[in-house]
């Protein structure tokens, strides 16, 4: 079953940068078919859908960037966590995970802003970071 939601620019390229990541990182075929399908799919959409600008492809970067980030930092936390380690570098890898997870949110928005989106995902925690 496939289902067809209404999404901002700013999610569906988030998910597109997330794919990659994946694409580059998982190594078993089953789950990198599954990956590829949904990457195809979801690329497809954007480009058909949305402009590229030179503005565009710069905020894509920082996302995929941030992504990265966390993806490496949630790495981290779990990896202490299997070894039941919460000393100096387990708190500052969980402290990575929310800071990224901000700066996601805000690029997400700037894409949204960007291109006009009248979906515009909102926060309801304060920010650790003014902006």
């Amino acid at each position: 079953m496939e289902l067809h939601i209404a999404v901002s620019p700013g999610e569906l390229i988030d998910r597109i940068t997330i794919l990659e990541i994946k694409q580059a990182r998982i190594r078993d075929p089953k789950k990198l078919f599954n990956v590829n399908r949904a990457y195809a799919s979801l690329s497809k959409i954007l480009s058909t859908e949305i402009l590229c600008t030179p503005r565009l492809t710069e905020l894509n970067g920082e996302l995929k960037a941030v992504n990265e980030a966390l993806w490496q930092a949630e790495e981290a936390v779990r990896d202490h966590e299997r070894r039941q380690s919460f000393d100096s570098h387990f708190i500052d890898a969980a402290r990575m995970v929310y800071l990224s997870n901000d700066r996601r949110s805000r690029l997400k928005r700037q894409i949204d802003e960007l291109l006009g989106s009248p979906l515009i995902e909102e926060k309801f925690y304060e920010s650790t970071q003014s902006g």
